[in-house]
Order: structure tokens, then C-alpha cells, then sequence
């Protein structure tokens, strides 16, 4: 089963996106589902794609998208891009969903901000698996942040709920897919209205 059957079965929300070969199968995806989109490469040996210029975020129109993508292709060694990722671009915030499993412990699942928050600031709460809906709500407000995804000084207060839906759903993914070693859903963006988890990796 692919990585993104896997998600959608235990009802992790994906976003709309569809993966393409060319500069103009790309502008024919973005046309359909609205600008603004996100490009990305589609790439098994680069873990981290921002790190290369292989991600473009906020794309507003045809000529950006069309400039990222020749960008992209100049830079990056051709060997390492198996495609192009349009995706429909979501407002929000960034959250961070994840699974280690540990040797002795079983899975451990995680919860911050996301993007490279989650990596500078260290503002995570983890909890053993199966959590139960209290468990998810209290990762939730343990973290230093918990006040910008209630809306801090006029942002977007996010729907912590559907938080909730997603970390229930990871636990339960983790506790009967023993074979999986690490998920990471980063990032979650997380509105008032809708959540996307839009990137995700699988070990196993």
C-alpha cells in the first residue's frame, strides 16, 4: 500500500495535489484546482527539499509557477527529481504530527509547531501510544505555542479539534502498523475551517 493510501485509510486529511512531469502539466493542474499552489520535487534521495530550492510556496499565477519550475530544474541534479508535486496552497498555521518508535516504549507520538519550529525551538509534547482524545487535547495546550493556534494578537485560531482527529489517527496507524519506524506529518496546516496534513514521511 502506498504512503498516501495508508494516510487517507486511517482518515489523515491530504491536500489536493497531483503529481506532473512538465512545466505545462503543472500550470494545467494549478489552472484546475486555483491559484495560489506549492511546486515540489518528487525525490527518494532528498529528504529535505526546501534545503535545495526544491520547494516554492504561495505560487500566485502561471509566469511564478512557470519561473520555479525551470528554477528547479537548473538546480537540481536531474538524477534526483522523479517528478513535480502541484498542491494546492492552504493558509494557516504549521503543526507538527509525528511517531518514533521506540525499543522499549512502543510508539511515541509527538506534537508542536511545524516546519523548522519544530527543529529550532524544540516546543514538542509526547505521549505514549494509544492516546485517548484527552491525551491529544492536553499534547495540544502543553506547548509553548498553544496561544498562536488559539488566535494570539489576531491570527487565525485554528480548529484544535481537527488536531485532535489527526493525532488519534496517528496513534491508532502507529499501534497496528508495527512495521512503520517513524511518521512524520510536517506540516499540518491547521485553519479555522480545514486541516491538510500536506507533507509526509514515512520509515520503515
Amino acid at each position: 500500500m502506498a504512503d498516501s493510501e495508508l494516510i487517507r485509510k486511517y482518515g489523515i486529511p491530504l491536500p489536493v495535489a497531483k503529481i506532473v512531469n512538465t512545466k505545462q502539466e503543472a500550470v494545467d493542474a494549478a489552472k484546475h484546482m486555483g491559484f495560489p499552489v506549492v511546486l515540489k520535487i518528487v525525490s527518494k534521495t532528498i529528504l529535505h527539499k526546501s534545503d535545495v530550492g526544491g520547494v516554492k510556496l504561495e505560487i500566485q499565477n502561471e509566469l511564478q509557477l512557470r519561473e520555479a519550475f525551470e528554477a528547479m530544474e537548473k538546480n537540481i541534479p536531474k538524477k534526483d527529481i522523479e517528478g513535480f508535486l502541484v498542491q494546492r496552497w492552504y493558509p494557516g498555521h504549521w503543526a507538527f504530527i509525528g511517531m518514533k518508535r521506540d525499543s522499549q516504549f512502543g510508539p511515541v507520538i509527538a506534537f508542536g509547531m511545524g516546519g523548522i519550529f519544530v527543529e529550532i525551538m524544540k516546543d514538542v509534547s509526547l505521549r505514549i501510544a494509544p492516546i485517548t482524545e484527552s491525551d491529544a487535547r492536553e499534547m495540544i495546550k502543553e506547548i509553548k505555542a498553544y496561544p498562536v493556534l488559539e488566535g494570539a494578537r489576531g491570527g487565525i485560531k485554528a480548529d484544535t479539534e481537527l488536531l485532535v482527529k489527526i493525532l488519534l489517527a496517528v496513534s491508532k496507524l502507529s499501534m497496528e502498523n508495527n512495521d512503520i519506524k517513524e511518521l512524520d506529518l510536517n506540516p499540518v496546516v491547521i485553519n479555522d475551517k480545514e486541516a491538510a496534513a500536506v507533507d509526509v514521511r514515512i520509515i520503515r
